[in-house]
């Protein structure tokens, strides 16, 4: 292997290193417990499960879709709160995705967090 091939590679390899850092520390402050409480409050769980399907996709299933995009949390609160998004059910009709208008951000943005670190 050549040195410029060498150093291509531990670029690489640092630049991805500080890119996990960085998405585990994004999410490293999520309070699961307030999370669930919002979810539970807000019926998310009629819709999801974290891990199986139910009428909308899991949280996992979730979470794996938004992998590594930068700019998931930002999506998915806009996904969330902006009552534009329609929602295709399994029995074919569509609705507008439901959520609490009166949540706060902060609090929304933490369920996201919680979303996306399962």
């Amino acid at each position: 292997m050549t040195r410029q091939a060498r150093t291509s590679m531990l670029f690489s390899v640092t630049g991805a290193a500080i890119m996990l850092a960085f998405t585990l520390n994004a999410f490293a402050d999520v309070d699961a417990d307030a999370a669930k409480k919002l979810a539970r409050k807000d019926s998310c769980l009629r819709c999801h499960d974290a891990r199986k399907k139910k009428e909308g996709p899991s949280f996992q299933t979730i979470a794996y879709k938004y992998k590594g995009q930068p700019d998931a949390l930002d999506k998915l609160v806009k996904h969330i709160t902006s009552g534009e998004d329609r929602v295709k059910l399994s029995d074919g009709h569509e609705e507008l995705h439901k959520f609490d208008t009166t949540t706060d951000t902060v609090r929304i943005r933490n369920l996201i967090g919680w979303i996306l670190a399962q």
